[in-house]
């Protein structure tokens, strides 16, 4: 089953800019640095955020779960990096109570 709604998929700049890359965050850094060795930086945050868009419409859902907030789901597979490598990643959707389109929550770098 691949993500419902991808198409419409959030992927908010603060996640990306105030988590993901950002090598300060206490719980961030660790993937800061992860994206930052494939080619991924704060100045071109948009190319991260459209890798996962990207990123959740070509791969199949790996695990959904009901929570209090609506189903989230992780899609495994590999990310196209700007360096031109292909990391496997597992980023988090929620498509919240009443809403249609999935919403990042995080993402997590899968080791081979």
């Amino acid at each position: 089953m691949k993500l419902s709604n991808a198409d419409l998929a959030i992927v908010e700049q603060e996640k990306i800019c105030g988590y993901l890359l950002n090598a300060e965050h206490r719980c961030g850094a660790s993937k800061a640095k992860f994206f930052a060795e494939f080619g991924f930086t704060l100045d071109s945050w948009e190319v991260l955020a459209d890798a996962l868009r990207e990123h959740g419409r070509q791969h199949e859902v790996s695990k959904e779960k009901e929570t209090g907030f609506g189903l989230r789901y992780e899609v495994d597979g590999e990310l196209v990096a700007p360096d031109g490598r292909r990391p496997r990643v597992r980023p988090v959707w929620q498509i919240d109570h009443g809403e249609t389109a999935p919403r990042l929550i995080t993402v997590h770098p899968l080791e081979e």
